[in-house]
C-alpha cells in the first residue's frame, strides 16, 4: 500500500525567470558579519560575498537569503536596524549591494534580503524623534508608548519579559515606558500607525527596485497587537492560548491584513516578489494563513528543526506540512539549521530532544561543550543522513552557511567574546547564539582559515581546519561533495512537488518515490537494512554489499 502526497499547483519545476521559481528552491542562507571579509576588518561584508558567488554557483543553490545588512549597533546581530534603506558601512555600500546583485544574478542565483518590521533600533530616526516629541505626539505613536503604573508612574505598565529576558518595558526621561519584546535597543512598532504601514511599503519597493527577488519577514507574526488599557499580567499572557488569533501578542488574526497589503505591492513587479514568513505559531493550519498566495506566500516551517533523528517524527511532520501546503497553494520549506538554533551536526550528536525546547544543546553550551557527552561523529552521519533526505522533498530547501561544510557548535566562546544579548540577559541560563554565527573557515590555516586577513569578530576553533572548504574540496567523500552532488541531482531530478510513501520492513525507515522514478530511502535505526533495487545515485555514506548502514540516506533511480 502507498500513500501519495501531491502540494503542488503546477505540475513541472520552475524555469530560472518563472513566478514559481521559489517552489522547490534551494535557499543558502548568509550571515553576513560571518561569510567572507573582503577588507580585513574581521567583519564579513558585502564584498566578501561577492567574492564568494563562484563558490555558491558551484555548490548549486538557487537563491542566496542574506540576514540584516542595515545600519546597526549590532545589539541583536543587526536585526535592531537604524536604516532599513540603507547599507552598514561597515559592512558596505549600496554601490557594494548593486555589485552583489548583479554577480548574484549573472550567476543564476536569486536574492532574498531579511527584513524586520516588528521594531526598529532605538537609534532609528522615528524612535529619536518620538523620544524628542514627547508624550502625545504623532511621533511618539509611531511606537508603543505607555504611562507607567504606582503613585508616579514608576513602575512599568506590566509585568512583562522579554523575548531575551529582562524587563519587556524600558522607561524614558519623561516618564513613559516603551514596549520591547526583544532586546530594549529594539522598540516595537506600532502598526495600527498609517505612517509605519507606509514606510515599510516604501521599503519593499526601495530593494525591489533594486533587485531584490524577495523578502524573508522577521517575527512576521507579532506585528499586530491589541493592547488594552489595562494590560494582563505575565501570567496571563502566558495562560492566553495562541491558537485562534486572540492572543494579545502572537499571531492575531488582524496581522494578515498587514501582509494582504504587502502582497499587493510585491505583485506590481514581473516576476511578482516572494516572501517567507518567520512565524513561530501554534499549527500549521496557522501558518498556512501567512503561505497563502494573497499574503507572503510561503512561510518558514521549523518542524523538522524541532524534530529528533526519528522516523515517526519526520514521517508525521512531512505528511502534515505537504499536506497544509496544498491547501494554502503555496509550497512547504524544510530547515535543519539557522542563525538561531544549535547547529543539527551538533543537536543529533546530543541525547534525543524528546518534546523539549527548540533550543536544544543549551546545557551542553553552557558547560562549555563538556556534558552531556558530544557523539560527534554519530552527529555528523546523522545530520548527512538528514539532509540528504529533506533534499529530496518536494517544497524549498533552506540551508545555513557552513552546514554544507558539517559544521558544528562552537561552545567554548570565552565570555568577553560573546556579542548575542541573550548570554548577556539570562547570565548562566542562556548561552546565546554565537556559537552558530562564528565565521566560516575557507582554508586549512591563516589567521581567520581564510575568512579574512584578520582575526575574526567571533573566535574560530583549531578543529575548523579539518572542516575548511580547502580540506573538503577535493575529497569525494568530503561533506561538501556531497551537497555539491545533491544540489545538481536535485535541480536536474526535481518536478512536480509530490511524493509517494513506499512501504518499508521497517518502522525506522522512510522511503518514499518522487515523479520519474526517484527514491529516497532513509534508515534512522542503527541496524543495516537491504538495499531496495534501484541505481545507486547517491548516498550520505558508504553502502555495504546490497546494504544500507544505519543512519543513512540513499537516492535511487528506477
Amino acid at each position: 500500500m502507498t500513500t501519495v502526497i501531491d502540494s503542488k499547483a503546477a505540475d513541472h519545476p520552475a524555469e530560472a525567470g518563472d513566478a514559481t521559481w521559489w517552489r522547490q528552491a534551494t535557499v543558502y542562507q548568509i550571515y553576513p558579519r560571518s561569510f567572507a571579509d573582503a577588507n580585513g576588518d574581521g567583519i564579513g561584508d558585502l564584498s566578501g560575498i561577492t567574492s564568494r558567488v563562484p563558490y555558491l554557483k558551484r555548490l548549486g543553490v538557487d537563491a542566496v537569503w542574506l540576514s540584516p545588512f542595515y545600519p546597526s549597533a549590532l545589539a541583536d546581530g543587526g536585526y535592531d536596524v537604524d536604516d532599513y534603506r540603507d547599507v552598514d558601512p561597515k559592512i558596505g555600500t549600496l554601490d557594494d549591494f548593486d555589485e552583489m546583485v548583479a554577480a548574484l544574478h549573472a550567476a543564476g542565483i536569486k536574492l532574498i534580503v531579511d527584513i524586520v518590521p516588528n521594531h526598529s533600533s532605538n537609534r532609528h530616526v522615528w524612535f529619536q524623534q518620538a523620544l524628542a516629541a514627547g508624550k502625545g505626539s504623532p511621533e511618539r505613536d509611531r511606537y508603543i508608548f505607555r504611562d507607567g503604573l504606582g503613585e508616579n508612574g514608576e513602575l512599568p505598565p506590566a509585568d512583562w519579559t522579554a523575548m531575551f529576558g529582562g524587563p519587556a518595558w524600558t522607561q524614558v526621561d519623561d516618564g513613559q515606558w516603551y514596549l520591547h519584546l526583544f532586546a530594549e535597543e529594539q522598540p516595537d512598532f506600532n502598526w495600527q500607525n498609517r505612517d509605519v504601514r507606509d514606510d515599510f511599503l516604501t521599503t519593499l519597493r526601495f530593494w525591489s527596485d533594486r533587485g531584490v527577488d524577495g523578502f524573508r519577514v522577521d517575527v512576521a507574526h507579532g506585528c499586530a497587537k491589541d493592547l488594552p488599557d489595562v494590560l494582563p499580567s505575565q501570567a496571563a499572557l502566558d495562560a492566553t492560548p495562541t491558537t485562534d488569533g486572540q492572543h494579545p501578542l502572537w499571531d492575531r488574526n488582524e496581522v494578515h491584513d498587514i501582509y494582504r497589503e504587502w502582497r499587493e505591492v510585491l505583485n506590481e513587479y514581473d516576476p511578482p516578489r516572494i516572501a517567507v514568513a518567520e512565524a513561530w505559531v501554534a499549527s500549521a493550519e496557522r501558518r498556512a494563513r501567512y503561505a497563502s498566495p494573497d499574503e507572503l506566500g510561503q512561510a518558514f516551517n521549523f518542524d523538522l528543526l524541532e524534530a529528533d533523528f526519528d522516523a515517526g517524527q519526520f514521517l508525521e511532520i512531512v505528511s502534515t506540512n505537504l499536506a497544509e501546503a496544498k491547501i494554502a497553494g503555496s509550497s512547504t520549506t524544510w530547515v535543519f539549521s539557522n542563525h538561531d538554533v544549535v547547529r543539527h551536526a551538533t543537536r543529533y550528536g546530543l541525547p534525543p530532544l524528546n518534546g523539549r525546547d527548540v533550543k536544544q544543546g543549551a546545557d551542553w553550551l553552557l558547560s562549555g561543550g563538556t556534558t552531556p557527552e558530544l557523539d560527534i561523529v554519530t552527529g555528523l552521519r546523522r545530520a548527512r543522513a538528514a539532509s540528504l533526505f529533506m533534499l529530496g522533498l518536494p517544497g524549498s530547501a533552506y540551508l545555513y552557511q557552513g552546514e554544507e561544510l558539517g559544521l558544528g557548535e562552537v561552545a567554548d566562546i570565552p565570555a568577553d567574546r560573546h556579542q548575542d544579548p541573550a548570554f548577556f540577559h539570562n547570565p548562566g541560563v542562556d548561552p546565546g547564539r554565537d556559537g552558530c554565527r562564528v565565521p566560516l573557515p575557507w582554508t586549512r590555516s591563516g589567521d581567520s582559515f581564510g575568512f579574512g586577513s584578520a582575526e575574526a569578530h567571533l573566535p574560530q576553533p583549531s578543529w575548523f581546519a579539518r572542516l575548511s572548504v580547502e580540506a573538503q574540496d577535493d575529497d569525494p567523500a568530503s561533506t561538501l561533495n556531497l551537497y555539491r552532488r545533491a544540489l545538481a541531482l536535485r535541480d536536474e531530478l526535481q518536478t512536480a512537488e509530490s511524493l509517494e510513501w513506499l512501504e518499508s520492513e521497517s518502522a525506522d525507515v522512510l522511503h518514499f518515490r518522487r515523479p520519474n522514478g526517484w527514491e529516497v530511502v532513509t534508515n534512522f535505526g542503527t541496524e543495516p537494512i537491504a538495499l531496495p533495487e534501484g541505481e545507486v545515485l547517491i548516498s550520505s555514506g558508504d553502502l555495504g554489499d546490497g546494504m544500507l548502514p544505519g543512519e543513512s540516506t540513499v537516492w535511487l533511480k528506477n
